[in-house]
């Protein structure tokens, strides 16, 4: 049993050669795809993010992009004036997104509108709006491309995963079953800071560009049994937990936690203590932890952000999941982050047969190791490669 050999996307970043800051832009995308936060569940080297610039040799323009070599791809275009000035570049990126829409929804071209030549340019694809982007300095634009992209992509792959799900459905039929991804805020009443910073998070989600349309944040209607809804939801959801100063000491704000490690879904950690944390919680490890000033909540994109890298490592590890689970017996169980001993809850250890737990690369160090086989001797704990080798192996 092999994993698939295509990559599950290919990111193309595409810009004209005399665009000089569209080199520093391009690095800076080339830099957060091809992270080692990608590259556990993507396999290889994070996401694969190939450059189109400069032409061949004899060329006026990049060269075309294959699409058939990943199962999707995302052309991200620097659109500006020197872009637009050349009439080769131009029918390059035209023919581009003729290909590209043909292809369904495992292709899109996704075009940055640097400045105003992208209104002057025709095309029909809906732009990211960096133009619109007043008064933010180049860093803080980037972070906000680089989220808008993130959104876009994982956007994408519940397309694709959606597709395999469906096989004979058309690409129309597969809208029916790409639903928002709902995110739950999980906070404290308690103290004066978790439910306002709640509130910002919530309105940040909303005014943000496109994500309205992705994130549907929870909220509960009257009449609803609070002590079943709750569990439900957080199960269901990409979850925020703004871990104020009460936050620990709430008992539903631990059964929320609790809840979203036994679903194994996206969660990230708002760090906005003010003073301290009277009892540190001990299930809020093992995802990602964003210090933000709870006075000033200085870092609500960088909050989001990162939700959205979770959102996009969730799909790209259920893409390749759902390609090899049918070669996966009984007893396997496939976790998106590395094991932790919460992940033994709920599993079935009344059988001889060992319980293996699946997870992305890299293996676990040794020292984890060693506490899960004192705990949980019956339990085996494999990286995917180990496992798809074991099993290789075994044929």
């Amino acid at each position: 049993m092999a994993l698939p050999t295509r990559p599950f996307l290919v990111v193309y970043i595409v810009r004209h050669p005399d665009f000089a800051p569209g080199q520093a832009v391009a690095e800076t995308l080339y830099d957060h795809f091809r992270r080692k936060l990608f590259e556990n569940v993507a396999g290889g080297t994070g996401l694969s993010v190939i450059y189109r610039s400069v032409p061949p040799t004899g060329a006026a323009a990049p060269l075309p992009i294959d699409f058939d070599e990943s199962e999707t791809a995302a052309v991200v275009v620097l659109f500006d004036e020197t872009f637009a000035a050349d009439d080769a570049y131009v029918a390059w990126l035209k023919k581009t997104a003729i290909i590209a829409d043909a292809n369904g929804l495992g292709a899109r071209v996704f075009p940055v509108a640097v400045d105003a030549a992208f209104t002057r340019s025709g095309m029909a694809e809906q732009a990211i709006r960096w133009d619109k982007w007043d008064g933010a300095d180049q860093a803080v634009r980037a972070r906000r491309l680089i989220s808008s992209l993130t959104y876009q992509f994982a956007r994408m792959l519940r397309s694709y995963l959606e597709r395999l799900r469906h096989p004979a459905d058309e690409d129309a039929a597969l809208e029916r079953y790409l639903k928002k991804v709902q995110v739950f805020l999980s906070h404290s009443k308690r103290d004066a800071d978790g439910e306002r910073i709640a509130k910002v998070v919530r309105q940040a989600l909303f005014d943000g560009e496109g994500l309205s349309t992705f994130f549907d944040v929870h909220d509960i209607a009257p009449g609803l049994p609070f002590d079943k809804v709750i569990p439900n939801q957080v199960r269901v959801s990409a979850v925020v937990a703004i871990h104020t100063d009460t936050f620990s000491s709430r008992e539903w704000c631990r059964r929320e936690i609790i809840e979203a490690k036994r679903a194994n879904v996206p969660l990230v950690i708002a760090n906005c203590l003010a003073d301290l944390d009277e009892r540190g919680f001990p299930y809020m490890g093992n995802v990602p932890v964003v210090r933000m000033d709870p006075a000033c909540v200085d870092r609500i994109d960088d909050v989001i952000g990162r939700l959205l890298d979770e959102v996009l490592k969730d799909f790209l590890w259920r893409c390749r999941i759902e390609i090899v689970k049918d070669n996966a017996g009984a007893r396997v169980r496939f976790l998106p982050r590395p094991p932790e001993l919460i992940s033994l809850a709920g599993l079935d250890r009344t059988s001889d047969e060992k319980t293996i737990l699946v997870y992305p690369d890299p293996p676990l160090g040794a020292e984890e190791q060693r506490l899960f086989e004192e705990i949980a001797p019956d339990v085996w704990l494999r990286s995917l490669t180990e496992w798809v080798a074991e099993a290789e192996a075994a044929t």
